[in-house]
């Protein structure tokens, strides 16, 4: 047993002399024991409060006795997914089964369940119905309400009235379960849990509620698809904890969905509090005959220095689950944590990442944020940024100099997203130079997601104009320092919005900018999102209009084949899609073209001869 290690098995408590738990949290992932793993924090937490706390990994859900290996705990379970939706992790997004599991010992498949927090709880109920169940993570989050479900292609109740949790913490829930664990210890019943912010629960009736909104009901949602669209605005527009109301929508077995007030936003002090309890940042030793925990690799030696994001992109729930106010720890915090990475035997001198969602998100986008919350009617960066906007990266800026500076650190990359708008907003154009300078590893990832401005504006990105702009201030930066670097361009194909002209436009995009990406995303509708709403609907949430959206999966696999239009592969399948978009300029041998007219010869590329180099 490793006492640095929260517990795991009867033995793990017994060393500790302990006999019962206060609580066991039930983990779709494996353990790992970092700051970027939500059941490792959640746990810490309670730690620190003083209850005793063991994780159970990946159970086996066949066998309802794997989760009573620990005993019944005192005050509740908790249950969580895992760092993913369970869908997300198990299928891509042509709904076919992924080969590997990052979160899991040796990346093998099947050591959870489909669904797997609703899958866990019913388990646990059914073992001990008398015992309270918090659920939460990223699954439960987003499937609080009626939510699609894209893998079953169809809309589902909430998790709550179909697992029959007894709350639902919604985002991160740091603040929200030393409550409950409060509450609990104290002897609250269920009822008591109820007005905690930042959570959800089932009840018979909303009466007796001052003040909510009412979201249209899974019945109706289900009549009417297009109302999900009306349901997610109702939602976006009650997520602020400053001004949002309760929410309430009706549910399946007559039940209703309550969500309180989201919790309000971390204060430095809090997030210190958090990232500087004594995290091991090693994967549990039990899982090191089968390699260990791959997902930990990508995080081990980066820090999360924020959270939240006021980007707001449509296709992304992370600003509902975090929030779009940011919130920062300190330097000192920061600082220590690099410190104590340098002690690591494999550490070899490089942070990974200095970010969160956004890196260069440091701050709130503006002052009055933390006093009045995030404007409802507006984004603050789009179509472009709000004249309010405090694009200031010298906080950011001073972090990072500060860090390079310790002994025993080589070089300190950023590889969360950069928002190149909000880099472009800045008046001193200071940040380039440093992230040019001292913070690329010879290629920076950025993601402008599309260039078609039809496409651009249901996916809540700026205009190709930006984009190209960066572009240029980039690689006259890597001139004047004189650095070989580039941009690696991140695009999604068959968004709602996305249109085969517009996927024609991003294919010939890529030719006269000489990209050719060996890796593209297709759009996959995970639950919580404005995209997702959109592709289920057909409707606009923010300005009610009808999306074009792209359903058939014939038809999306040739908005892909565009993006890569080179692939041999593809051939059959873009010369299809020209034709039926009327773009056979587009076949030929013209200089201009994307496919050769001949079978044999795919692209001018190919059809180039292999030995002329070696002559």
């Amino acid at each position: 047993m490793n006492l640095n290690f929260l517990p795991v098995c009867k033995e793990d408590m017994q060393e500790r002399g302990w006999e019962q738990l206060d609580f066991l949290f039930v983990s779709g992932d494996a353990y790992v024991d970092h700051p970027s793993f939500a059941p490792a924090v959640i746990c810490r937490v309670l730690e620190a409060a003083g209850y005793k706390v063991a994780i159970l990994a990946q159970p086996d859900w066949r066998d309802p006795e794997a989760f009573t290996v620990m005993g019944k705990p005192r005050l509740g379970m908790l249950v969580c997914g895992g760092n993913l939706d369970s869908m997300l992790c198990h299928y891509t997004a042509a709904r076919k089964p992924r080969s590997e599991d990052k979160y899991t010992p040796g990346k093998e498949m099947g050591k959870r369940p489909d669904h797997a927090t609703l899958v866990y709880t019913k388990i646990v109920k059914k073992l001990w119905p008398d015992l309270p169940v918090i659920i939460g993570g990223i699954e439960a989050s987003l499937r609080r309400f009626a939510h699609y479900d894209y893998w079953e292609d169809k809309l589902l109740p909430s998790i709550l009235t179909e697992s029959g949790a007894d709350l639902l913490v919604c985002g991160m829930g740091e603040t929200q379960i030393r409550e409950i664990a409060d509450y609990l210890a104290g002897g609250a019943s269920g009822e008591d849990l109820h007005y905690i912010r930042g959570t959800a629960y089932a009840s018979d009736t909303p009466e007796g509620l001052e003040e909510y909104v009412e979201l249209p009901g899974y019945d109706a949602i289900c009549k009417n698809k297009e109302l999900l669209a009306e349901a997610y605005k109702l939602q976006h527009d009650n997520v602020d904890p400053f001004y949002g109301k309760t929410v309430v929508q009706k549910n399946r077995h007559g039940l209703y969905i309550v969500q309180n007030p989201a919790a309000m936003p971390l204060t430095e002090e809090e997030m210190d509090a958090i990232y500087d309890l004594p995290y091991t940042r090693q994967w549990h030793p039990m899982y090191d005959k089968a390699g260990g925990i791959a997902a930990l690799e990508e995080v081990k030696f980066s820090i999360v220095s924020c959270r939240g994001c006021f980007g707001s992109c449509s296709f992304c729930a992370i600003h509902a689950h975090q929030g779009r106010i940011i919130q920062a720890r300190s330097h000192a915090s920061i600082i220590k944590e690099a410190k104590e990475m340098t002690q690591f035997p494999d550490f070899k001198g490089y942070i990974n990442d200095v970010g969160g969602p956004t890196a260069n998100f440091r701050h709130p986008a503006c002052k009055k944020q933390l006093k009045f919350g995030a404007c409802k009617d507006r984004q603050c960066l789009f179509p472009k940024p709000c004249p309010n906007l405090d694009a200031d990266h010298s906080d950011y800026i001073k972090l990072l100099r500060e860090l390079r500076a310790l002994p025993g650190i080589k070089k300190v990359f950023i590889r969360s997203g950069i928002r190149y708008d909000y880099l472009l907003a800045e008046n001193k154009q200071q940040f380039l130079d440093e992230l040019c300078r001292y913070h690329v590893s010879g290629q920076l990832k950025i993601a402008p997601e599309h260039i078609a401005d039809a496409t651009l504006k249901h996916m809540g990105k700026p205009g190709r104009e930006v984009y190209l702009k960066f572009v240029k201030a980039f690689m006259q930066k890597n001139k004047e320092i004189g650095k070989e670097q580039y941009l690696v361009p991140y695009f999604i194909s068959s968004h709602p919005g996305c249109t085969l002209t517009n996927a024609i436009e991003l294919a010939e995009f890529l030719r006269d900018t000489g990209r050719h990406p060996e890796q593209v995303q297709d759009f996959i509708p995970t639950p919580g999102s404005a995209s997702t709403a959109m592709y289920y609907s057909g409707i606009d949430p923010f300005t009610g209009k009808r999306v074009y959206t792209v359903h058939n999966p014939h038809h999306k696999a040739m908005q892909r084949a565009l993006m890569q239009y080179r692939n041999p592969r593809n051939r059959a399948l873009v010369i299809e899609a020209l034709k039926e978009g009327g773009r056979t300029d587009l076949i030929g041998d013209g200089p201009k073209c994307l496919i050769r007219e001949n079978r044999g010869h795919h692209t001018r590329r190919e059809t180039r001869n292999p030995l002329r180099r070696k002559k």
